[in-house]
């Protein structure tokens, strides 16, 4: 067998896929991207059709990402203490039965709103899984001199399963109907967790050096008053995630709005994953040194964005708008996970990364405003206002927490 190259360099936005195993892992986050995005745009648009409410499609992504919120620290602990592969493999094929059982609930017509709800709301739960354990594994696979690079493509197998899961989200409701869609999910999960197969253990791992699962969660939730760094970090994070990507699952409404078909409705849901791959892309070959800088100029940038998308009323122009969107969120994903795990000791870093996905937490409560707003006055208003707001709470916030604009690779 051979061994592990870890923390290997190597010229090129690519070079983490000579690392040994790195490539499975990809394939295989891919894979889930693609899953979960599908799961959301199938959703949300079931729901639509169900229901034609903004507010109840809006708390279809609060359901997604609700585990986020309240179950993040303790994804960190489970990555921490337990095998990360082990933890990975088992929600990848977890997704396989549940999809198929919604799958044949929609053709039986017995679905309703809530057990939509209960799926996605299962579904993420898988993602605080995936956050925490599969980016800590990849840290173990390439070492901190690939991270930039690694995390990188992270962001890119991200954004492509966004663009894929919402655009043959899209494709498959015309050609297959949702039922059968849903199934395409379960088929492609089993797909992904057999990319996991080949994967062995990394050799060195950083595991809790604690033995009691409660101090874990205690040291990890008193990061955020000892290490002002990662305080600023998650502050962004919030902020971008309450203001900025909140708006995903009413794309929707307002593509209903612009009278666009399901195929169309999917490019749409998956204009900010096409912009995204681009922005990781730019990343991965440029690499620059201000990683801070990077990840608050990309919200910033999103946020901009978000205005035209909103108020464009021209499908193509929204289009474009949300590509513009997409870019900043792709410098964003690039330096988000890096940041932190940078910032902590080697066997804090699930824990860290479990404070990161509770900062995350604050995308279903954005996302139930959003949905509140849109109600009152109007879906693209909406959008427009929450990223002005979001403008305006990123500046306030970097008044008092500057750190992240210090850091560097």
């Amino acid at each position: 067998m051979t061994t592990l190259q870890v923390g290997t360099r190597a010229p090129g936005p690519f070079a983490a896929f000579r690392i040994r195993h790195f490539g499975f892992v990809w394939f295989s986050g891919l894979v889930w991207h693609m899953c979960r995005w599908g799961v959301a745009f199938l959703g949300t648009y079931l729901i639509n059709d169900m229901t034609g409410s903004p507010r109840l499609v809006q708390l279809a992504g609060t359901t997604l990402y609700a585990p986020l919120l309240v179950g993040g620290i303790l994804g960190g602990v489970v990555s921490d203490r337990w095998d990360r592969l082990a933890t990975v493999r088992m929600q990848m094929v977890l997704l396989v039965p549940l999809s198929i059982g919604i799958g044949l609930l929609v053709r039986a017509e017995a679905i309703s709103v809530g057990i939509i709800y209960a799926f996605m709301f299962v579904v993420g739960l898988g993602w605080v899984s995936d956050m925490t354990s599969r980016r800590a594994l990849i840290l173990d696979l390439v070492g901190s001199d690939g991270l930039d690079k690694a995390m990188a493509m992270e962001s890119l197998s991200l954004s492509t399963g966004m663009v894929l899961g919402a655009v043959l989200g899209g494709y498959a409701v015309d050609a297959l109907g949702i039922a059968s869609s849903y199934m395409l999910v379960g088929g492609l999960s089993f797909v992904g967790f057999l990319a996991l197969v080949p994967v062995t253990t990394p050799p060195k791992l950083q595991r809790s050096s604690s033995d009691s699962p409660l101090r874990d969660l205690a040291e990890g939730l008193a990061v955020i008053r000892r290490n002002r760094s990662v305080l600023s970090i998650l502050g962004i994070t919030m902020i971008a995630n309450f203001f900025m990507f909140s708006f995903f699952p009413i794309v929707p409404a307002l593509a209903d709005e612009l009278g666009a078909e399901p195929f169309f409705v999917g490019l749409l849901a998956g204009g900010t994953g096409i912009g995204m791959m681009t922005g990781s892309l730019l990343f991965a070959r440029w690499t620059p040194g201000r990683r801070g800088l990077v990840y608050v100029g990309g919200v910033a940038l999103g946020m901009v964005f978000l205005v035209p998308f909103g108020l464009a009323g021209i499908y193509g122009l929204a289009l474009a708008a949300v590509i513009g969107t997409g870019i900043g969120a792709g410098f964003f994903g690039s330096t988000q996970s890096t940041l932190v795990m940078e910032a902590v000791s080697d066997e804090m870093r699930g824990r860290a990364l479990g404070l990161l996905s509770m900062a995350i937490g604050a995308l279903p409560v954005g996302m139930y405003a959003l949905g509140e707003l849109a109600e009152w006055v109007g879906v693209g208003e909406a959008i427009a206002t929450s990223a002005c707001c979001g403008g305006l709470a990123m500046a306030l916030w970097l008044r008092r927490h500057p750190e992240v604009l210090a850091l560097s690779g």
